[in-house]
């Protein structure tokens, strides 16, 4: 039975952290975002969210959030969240999962604790801006 599910492979998507200014900290940022790199709208897209690791010698864990778009249009980016500065030092973990031509896909993408610094900046894909891909 096992055999018989494909379990297709996700490409061209990705979650990524780029810095920008915050008009209510007054302050720059980091914004979690969803990237469709495809030339084919996601349908009930949901991201799920949560970090977790050692801080200060002691295991923590934040709570989930979850986030649902209708769809995600071809070559764009929607924001996800707000990643707070306490969680930076945590693994921050992205639950993706989509529908696309009616095949779901999903796949679980990791920021390792530390990685959202602007040390890993590369250039990100359809938003053509400086950010860190999570893997």
């Amino acid at each position: 039975m096992r055999k018989d599910i494909t379990i297709p492979a996700v490409k061209n998507v990705y979650v990524v952290a780029l810095r920008e200014w915050n008009d209510d900290f007054m302050e720059n940022t980091w914004y979690a975002y969803l990237v469709n790199g495809t030339n084919q709208k996601l349908e009930s897209a949901i991201v799920v969210s949560n970090a977790s690791g050692m801080l200060n010698g002691e295991e923590r864990k934040t709570s989930m959030l979850r986030h649902v778009f209708a769809e995600v249009l071809p070559n764009t980016a929607v924001r996800i969240e707000l990643v707070e500065n306490n969680v930076l030092p945590l693994n921050n973990s992205f639950m993706v999962t989509y529908f696309k031509d009616d095949v779901l896909y999903d796949k679980n993408f990791v920021f390792k604790a530390n990685s959202i610094d602007e040390a890993n900046y590369q250039e990100i894909p359809v938003i053509f801006k400086d950010g860190v891909m999570a893997k």
